[in-house]
């Protein structure tokens, strides 16, 4: 009990019963009211020590639970950060693990890029050097210093005299029997063709050996005369030769040179200073600058060709298109170590196929739109992501390329060095699949659709089930194509690369939208058209008609 609370007394003050209407002695007044102080007193203390209780359990509960809440919180937030912890250690440790593998894989297909054998070839400045040349020059350039002409006539050559084909000796293969044959008779003197005995001896036979011969390049000079006629009465104006037809009519470079110009630089890849010194060793010196002005020259000039060239690509049902880098020194606005891109398209049979080549500076999903705008039918692509909004267009089917997906494969079984995994696998069904297509080579269309279905299609499918099982194990940084590679182009067409499409579909004609040149002189409006055609719209093009030429 606490101290505070005072402990009952006995009552010792008189107590008059008559002043509250009781009939008791004081004593008997006296005892009740010591019990009714008793009675109350124990009901007091029993309030306070209940309320005092509670009030101290109440404090010592929350304390124990407070202290009993730190505690538990302190060991739970050591044992989850210590948990935490190791998981992020271990997840960190598998990626540097993994970006060490990339960065690995990285530098050995670079090595192998740089150090090891290669199919590809450099091209060198094909495309820009004729611009850069031809930079601060004018008409006056476009004629070349001759040497001074030779009154001398040569004589004319005898022709070609045609030889019978002869047996080829032992593995050596004979020479072209197109090539013209020149006879070289070797004889024995005539002091030497009579016997011992006296005998003048005659012919009865003779050996041929045939020995390739190459005659080196001659430059000369055409001198075009145009002779002039008038009457001798001078009744009326005299008459001359018209000029011939020239492709540059203010250069003095015939149709020859310039042709072949245009065959060692872009054929051959020979640049225009080494053709300038090729001349010079002949005499004639004929600047860079110049070389570069006759280029461009031929080039505007041949334009019609290229407008036709793209028309019947355009009409062909299957094309194959792909961009490759190149570097134009003085571009407007862009600095010389930008890369740009040329465009090349080939389409067409096989026994007359187009290749056309398209300059652009980017490499956006813009520039094949454009390109092909209009077009329908089969597309080759290499799986680059630009070509994916072709193939949301109607009418038109992208295909996968193989090299370039084997070209995956390979570089993951490089860096195996030796040991079989899953770019084995592929590579067999790929390399099962370049087998049927080698036998089939010289086949027809429908043979060749046959085989396609019956050995083909199988092939193609077991290759995309080994891709969907063996792609979600391989990690994004690895080699091996995986589902983020698998693009339209890619393993992901290979639903659609299954259908057997025959070389040249000979029977299936794109329907034109209308006559293309319906009138006499539209066709030479068009064709003089500096801009190539990427349309099927259709615009006027000249009084009177329409072409389907988008100017």
């Amino acid at each position: 009990m606490p101290s505070d609370i005072p402990s009952p007394l006995a009552c010792t003050l008189p107590v008059d019963p008559a002043s509250y209407g009781v009939a008791a002695s004081p004593q008997a007044m006296n005892q009740l009211l010591n019990d009714l102080y008793q009675h109350i007193s124990a009901q007091v203390i029993d309030d306070i020590t209940r309320q005092v209780s509670a009030k101290v359990a109440g404090e010592v509960t929350e304390r124990i639970t407070r202290d009993l809440t730190e505690h538990v919180t302190r060991e739970v937030t050591e044992k989850v950060t210590q948990d935490v912890t190791e998981k992020v250690t271990a997840e960190l440790k598998k990626e540097h693990a993994a970006e060490m593998l990339a960065f690995f894989e990285q530098l050995q297909n670079q090595r192998r890029r740089y150090f090891g054998p290669s199919a590809d070839t450099a091209q060198g400045r094909l495309f820009d050097e004729a611009d850069t040349l031809a930079l601060g020059t004018t008409q006056a350039d476009d004629l070349a210093q001759l040497p001074a002409a030779d009154t001398a006539t040569p004589e004319a050559a005898p022709g070609p005299k045609k030889a019978t084909p002869l047996k080829a000796r032992g593995k050596r293969g004979p020479l072209p029997l197109e090539l013209p044959r020149v006879d070289v008779v070797h004889d024995v003197p005539e002091s030497e063709r009579v016997c011992p005995c006296g005998t003048p001896m005659v012919h009865i036979g003779e050996e041929v050996s045939e020995q390739l011969d190459i005659i080196p390049m001659q430059v000369r000079v055409l001198r075009h005369i145009r002779r002039r006629y008038a009457c001798p009465s001078k009744d009326t104006a005299p008459v001359i030769a018209p000029v011939p037809a020239q492709v540059l009519p203010r250069s003095n470079a015939s149709s020859a040179l310039l042709a072949m110009l245009l065959v060692t630089k872009y054929v051959d890849g020979l640049p225009l200073y080494r053709f300038e010194s090729i001349l010079a060793r002949s005499g004639v010196i004929v600047p860079r600058q110049t070389l570069a002005r006759w280029v461009i020259g031929t080039a505007q000039a041949l334009q019609p060709l290229y407008n036709l060239l793209r028309d019947h690509a355009l009409d062909s049902p299957i094309l194959h298109i792909d961009e490759t880098t190149v570097q134009v020194l003085k571009e407007g606005g862009r600095e010389a170590t930008s890369k740009s891109y040329m465009w090349v398209q080939l389409a067409g049979p096989p026994e007359r196929p187009v290749v056309l080549y398209d300059y652009d500076p980017s490499r956006a999903q813009r520039v094949p739109n454009a390109l092909l705008e209009g077009w329908q039918g089969y597309l080759m692509t290499d799986g680059y992501r630009a070509y994916n909004g072709l193939g949301r267009k109607e009418g038109i089917t992208l295909l996968a390329c193989w090299a370039h997906v084997r070209r995956k494969y390979i570089d993951a079984q490089r860096l195996k060095q030796g040991k079989p995994g899953h770019a084995d696998v592929a590579l067999d069904l790929i390399r099962q699949l370049y087998k049927v297509e080698k036998e089939l080579r010289d086949a027809s269309d429908a043979d060749r659709l046959n085989a396609r279905q019956a050995i083909s299609k199988p092939l193609l499918v077991q290759l995309r089930q080994f891709h969907d099982r063996v792609a979600p194990t391989v990690p994004k940084e690895k080699s091996v194509p995986s589902s983020s590679d698998a693009r339209p182009g890619c393993l992901a067409k290979v639903r659609r690369v299954h259908r057997p499409v025959p070389s040249f579909i000979r029977s299936w004609k794109r329907p034109r939208p209308m006559a293309w040149n319906p009138t006499p002189g539209c066709a030479v409006c068009c064709a003089s058209c500096p801009k190539p055609r990427r349309s099927m719209r259709t615009r006027p093009c000249c009084p009177g008609t329409s072409c389907r030429l988008k100017c």
